[in-house]
């Protein structure tokens, strides 16, 4: 059906925020012809996906559907799984501007050709959009994504974070936190703003709910500066100050900001403290060198300086904190010397969103898959080259 997007997207505007998979179920069956649909949600670990509609769907049902839905949301592509007179299930992901939120799957009495595929597609894209407005007004889809509870630290990061994936045209950018459930101080931040990304990433200081708190008035500092317009000391500068005065200089957090020039490839820094940046390139895995300074909040006005480095089209940059790069469990050598560079080599035909999931796999396997010592997490940035610039004259 021609208007069959237009059809669900009213229907989604009009439902109430908690109701929007029953109401997405109801204008998808009429406008697409599907005798059934089931929305999945991704954990927070991305460790499987969970349905919403059905969430008592018996193990063998559910377990049949999982390994398909997991193909549609790792390759971020429609899954066709044919089924018995002809019937088809159609997997289509759910994702906003490159962030992954989950599948959408529809049983429809024929195979769809591509056109119908498309629509489905868009219905999906609609879908998600409201999916992630609908957060702010439901717990609904938050309890789907955790298969465990949170720490009142851990609620603190996951609602701070400004989401786990992006897509641009010209980069990629994803991010994780581990222990997934307890996290406390380590977190990551970004904003888009028209040529320039920022990114920063924490090592909070401490644990549990103090560092959650600290990181939280420190990541609102940064971007109060930020939106204010304020560059990227005076972003670190006024976190830094915040810190102080709160702390007097008994706590403090190591943070790594960065800037990309999202057209030139440029990349400004200020490295206040320990998370680290590793470059893939070729296949090779290489520390950035970078001069580090006091982290924020050890002293009263304490005042930074931005150094630069460049990056080159297919450069994937990752950022990681000391839990990632120095684990050392039970005495081994630390995880960041060969093994995280291993992992890192071994994602380079992985999208962001994949990689930063592997090389946080292998940081589990390396613990022997116990809980992790540390808050860890890992940010990866992948830059494609800028886009031509559009011509003002249409020449």
């Amino acid at each position: 059906m021609p208007d069959a997007p237009g059809q669900v997207s009213r229907a989604l505007r009009a439902a109430p925020p908690d109701q929007l998979a029953e109401e997405a179920d109801r204008a998808i069956r009429l406008a697409l012809d599907a005798s059934r649909t089931e929305v999945f949600i991704a954990d927070y670990r991305f460790s499987g996906l969970w349905p919403v509609l059905d969430p008592d769907l018996p193990d063998g049902g559910f377990l049949a559907c999982q390994g398909v839905a997991q193909r549609c949301f790792s390759s971020q592509q429609p899954v066709l799984d044919s089924g018995e007179g002809g019937r088809c299930r159609v997997y289509l992901p759910l994702s906003v501007w490159g962030e992954r939120l989950g599948v959408l799957m529809l049983e429809l009495p024929v195979n769809p050709d591509a056109a119908a595929v498309e629509v489905a597609r868009d219905v999906a894209g609609d879908l998600a959009v409201a999916l992630r407005a609908a957060d702010r007004g439901t717990d609904r889809y938050r309890r789907a994504r955790r298969r465990e509870r949170l720490s009142m630290a851990a609620e603190m990061q996951w609602d701070l974070l400004p989401g786990r994936s992006v897509t641009h045209g010209d980069f990629v950018l994803a991010g994780q936190l581990e222990p997934a459930y307890t996290v406390g101080g380590d977190h990551f931040d970004w904003s888009v703003d028209s040529d320039r990304l920022t990114v920063s990433v924490l090592n909070g200081a401490g644990s549990g709910l103090a560092a959650s708190l600290l990181t939280a008035v420190t990541v609102n500092a940064m971007r109060n500066a930020r939106r204010s317009g304020g560059s990227l000391v005076e972003q670190a500068e006024l976190a830094s100050d915040t810190i102080f005065y709160q702390q007097r200089g008994s706590r403090h957090v190591a943070t790594l900001l960065l800037e990309l020039d999202i057209r030139r490839g440029v990349v400004r820094a200020v490295d206040a403290g320990s998370p680290h940046v590793l470059r893939l390139r070729g296949g090779a895995v290489s520390p950035v060198p970078l001069e580090q300074q006091l982290p924020l909040g050890m002293f009263a006005e304490a005042r930074y300086e931005v150094q630069e480095f460049t990056v080159e089209p297919g450069d994937r940059l990752f950022v990681v904190s000391d839990g990632v790069y120095a684990a050392q469990p039970d005495g081994q050598e630390p995880y960041g010397e060969r093994a995280m560079a291993r992992s890192m080599r071994s994602t380079r035909l992985q999208p962001a969103a994949e990689a930063v999931g592997t090389v946080m796999r292998e940081l589990h396997a390396y613990h022997a898959d116990a809980d992790l010592r540390d808050d860890a997490v890992i940010v990866c940035l992948d830059w494609r080259g800028s886009s031509p610039p559009d011509d003002a004259d249409g020449q």
